[in-house]
């Protein structure tokens, strides 16, 4: 798969070039899914709500941000809308906190893992 391709306890950790290309693949991965939310946000408040485009625009970034919405909702579908998609940007941005910290997680702790394991392994030959 494009993003679950991390090496094992056992492996050598990856090189720091892999390990760019690794971070440049989520960053892409987490940028579609924004992009994707935001067009969908944008286009409710639009067609849900009859807002302005901006405004639709507007709305969906700030909620994606995590910094709320902006301005008045006219209709109750709107307010259905706009509640729903509030609850799903709260997970888009715990999504998109784990997809950029996960690579650099595993790579810390394998490293701690792999300098553990190959400085006993030194210590008993020596």
């Amino acid at each position: 798969m494009l993003l679950i391709n991390y090496e094992h306890r056992g492996q050598r950790p990856i090189s720091t070039r892999l390990f760019f290309v690794r971070m440049v693949r989520h960053t892409l991965f987490l940028s579609v899914f924004v992009i994707g939310s935001v067009v969908v946000g944008t286009a409710g408040y639009h067609w849900i709500d009859g807002s302005a485009w901006i405004d639709g625009f507007v709305n969906a970034c700030m909620l994606l941000g995590g910094m709320g919405q902006v301005g008045d909702i006219k209709t109750t579908g709107g307010k259905v809308f706009a509640s729903l998609f509030a609850l799903y940007a709260g997970l888009v941005f715990l999504i998109g906190g784990a997809v950029l910290l996960t690579p650099i997680l595993h790579r810390v702790m394998h490293k701690f893992h792999w300098d553990a394991d190959h400085q006993d392994d030194a210590a008993a030959d020596g």
